[in-house]
């Protein structure tokens, strides 16, 4: 609770003890008067004052206005208590809207941890604690155990874990060493590292989230633009509803003018928009919170409003679908052991530094003894030669297995095959593709079992790698061999078939899908922890690189609209009763305050459900992913 809202709650404790003190005691009427007075003045100063300095400046119809011309006009008419209740009631109202927008700010706020104070630079010698925007690219930095790394760089020296929950939600931490690139907002948890700056503050990951966070509530949803406009013309037209009630029955039926200014004031307290007007935007303003918790950052509750239409998701393959990373996915021996194939190609691939020859060395997993192996020679175009243990070994493509006069049967596989000969004799293939990522099969079940209607794949890649991605992952629709403008053709044709309330959303790695990511009714990227491109180019950017993360943000998406829509048609219809009621003095002032402070605290509560989202949404990486166990591999015969 902010000192700010502790006043706030101690004026209203106040005032409400003195309340029930005048109502309560056996007072005499000017006694009881000075007593209610006090207490109005205690409670309502500070509306009464907004009021008075808002017409000043040409603002007349707000809140404000109405609850002074209401309770004030009570006053004169002798309901003491009636008017000095309205003014207590709506303070509590607005305490609680205080306290829940406090509440979601803090949610997203919380992101606002990651902003560095300083950073530990080596100049002349030592180190120098200066502002982190003082740091030139080049210069290297220290980071200690416990610290925030301060700005964007490459470790040059040092290991550790780093804590990056803060930027994707993730909880496990994220182990580095030196030569891997590092990223602003991160918490080194163990070891010191020394970093090589890469960008300046103002171009580092955690000043673009920064920048992407605090404006995340300056777009507008259709909703929330609905409501703004409502208020515009909503409350002078009641201001001039109630002068017409106070007036011209009296006029007309001879009846008392207190009667009917009485039930105009009590007209004025139930029209009071702003159960409205605080509950849809604070609605908006928890979903977003609640999605930032899980390392969705969406860039504007307009996207938000916009996800919950998503019939058709849009799929990149590499980066997005795939990790963008070679591994070894099947193993097809020729007479030999699988972990023999797979020894006989590492051996051969030990010097180079080729991915798929790094792949197949990571996937043997065993320390490689280089006394065993000579005259390595990488023959360019076709693979590569050695001996190991004086057998001259062959690993490379079918071109190198035909230029030596290898017997061998090429395989039917998309995807990249490595032919292994020793001395002369054939002795299998290793298939090496871009590995699926352990969650995109398990994504597409889930956007499908939220309701999106048609999932499709867009990509560069050969026909027969796309297709066969996109038979694992059960995809709708797969386009393959596609160059940008081919993608964006596609894509036309994709929104034409979208109904006119649907939405399409494209879903690629921020990077070479910019027209795509742009033509899309919502773009999401891939952020790769906070890659630059995709900050840059998308409406939500997923931090965790994660595609299961697009159906949680769907889902928060729609409990979001859920709540916003129950928000409008409960306070909508609550008032529109009570207005008739007030209108034909069935409803007293103490029913105008329920429809006022009620409904707008009823519906302040309900707002912040839309912060409450589970951080675990998605199934877990290490139960879907695949093993790195030659004996686990499937073959193909």
């Amino acid at each position: 609770m902010t000192k700010k809202q502790k006043k706030q709650l101690a004026r209203i404790v106040s005032a409400a003890v003195l309340f029930l003190l005048a109502a309560a005691l056996p007072l005499s009427p000017a006694v009881e008067m000075a007593a209610f007075l006090l207490c109005y003045a205690l409670i309502g100063w500070d509306i009464v004052w907004k009021a008075v300095t808002n017409i000043l400046h040409g603002q007349v119809f707000d809140e404000n206005f109405l609850m002074t011309v209401a309770t004030v006009g009570a006053l004169c008419l002798n309901e003491y208590s009636e008017g000095v209740a309205v003014m207590l009631f709506y303070q509590v109202g607005e305490w609680f809207q205080s306290y829940a927008v406090n509440k979601s700010r803090r949610s997203i706020s919380s992101l606002m941890d990651i902003r560095p104070d300083s950073a530990n630079v080596i100049r002349s010698g030592g180190i120098e604690q200066v502002d982190p925007e003082e740091v030139q690219i080049g210069e290297t930095i220290v980071v200690r155990a416990g610290e925030r790394i301060p700005l964007d760089g490459t470790i040059i020296e040092g290991a550790s874990s780093l804590d990056t929950s803060a930027l994707t939600g993730e909880s496990l931490p994220r182990e580095v060493a030196a030569g891997e690139d590092v990223i602003s907002g991160c918490i080194n948890q163990s070891g010191t590292l020394q970093v090589r700056v890469s960008k300046i503050y103002g171009e580092s990951t955690v000043a673009k989230i920064l920048d992407l966070v605090e404006n995340a509530s300056s777009k507008k949803s259709k909703s929330e633009a609905f409501i703004t406009r409502f208020a515009r013309y909503y409350t002078p037209l009641v201001v001039i509803a109630a002068v017409i009630l106070a007036v011209l029955p009296p006029l007309i039926s001879g009846q008392s003018f207190a009667i009917w200014i009485e039930r105009a004031l009590t007209f004025l307290v139930i029209s009071c928009p702003c159960a409205l007007v605080i509950s849809v935007p604070l609605s908006f303003f928890g979903g977003i919170g609640g999605a930032s918790k899980c390392g969705v950052l969406i860039k504007g509750s307009n996207y938000l409003e916009a996800l919950a239409k998503t019939e058709t998701v849009v799929f990149d393959k590499t980066g997005t679908l795939t990790k963008g990373s070679f591994a070894v996915s099947g193993l097809y021996p020729q007479g030999i052991p699988e972990a023999k194939l797979l020894e006989l190609a590492a051996y051969a691939e030990k010097d180079s530094t080729h991915p798929i020859s790094r792949s197949i060395r990571d996937f043997y997993g065993k320390a490689i003894d280089g006394r065993r192996i000579k005259n390595v020679k990488e023959i360019a175009g076709f693979g590569v030669q050695a001996e190991l243990d004086g057998k001259v070994i062959l690993a490379g493509n079918a071109k190198l297995m035909r230029e030596q006069n290898i017997a061998f049967k090429p395989l039917e596989e998309s995807g990249t095959l490595v032919y292994v000969a020793e001395d002369g004799r054939y002795a299998g293939a290793i298939l090496i593709e871009d590995e699926v990522k352990a969650d995109a099969a398990a994504a597409i079940k889930d956007l499908k079992a939220s309701g999106v209607k048609k999932t499709v794949m867009l990509t560069g890649d050969a026909d027969a790698v796309g297709k066969k991605v996109a038979a694992k992952l059960k995809l709708d629709a797969a386009y393959t061999e596609l160059l940008p403008a081919g993608k964006v053709d596609h894509m036309e044709q994709l929104l034409g078939e979208t109904s006119d309330k649907g939405k399409l959303t494209f879903v690629g790695d921020g990077i070479n899908d910019a027209p795509v990511l742009a033509r899309a009714d919502i773009g999401i990227a891939m952020g790769g922890l906070g890659s630059d491109a995709a900050i840059e180019a998308a409406d939500v950017v997923i931090m965790t690189d994660e595609p299961s993360k697009i159906a949680t943000a769907m889902r928060i998406s729609r409990k979001t609209l859920r709540i916003v829509h129950q928000n409008i048609v409960f306070a909508l219809g609550v008032k529109a009763l009570v207005l008739i009621l007030g209108a034909l003095g069935i409803a007293s002032m103490w029913a105008a305050v329920f429809a006022d402070v009620g409904v707008a605290v009823i519906a302040i509560l309900n707002a912040i459900r839309a912060l409450r989202v589970p951080k675990a949404e998605i199934v877990a990486a290490e139960d879907s992913s695949e093993t790195s166990d030659p004996d686990h591999l499937i073959k193909v015969a």
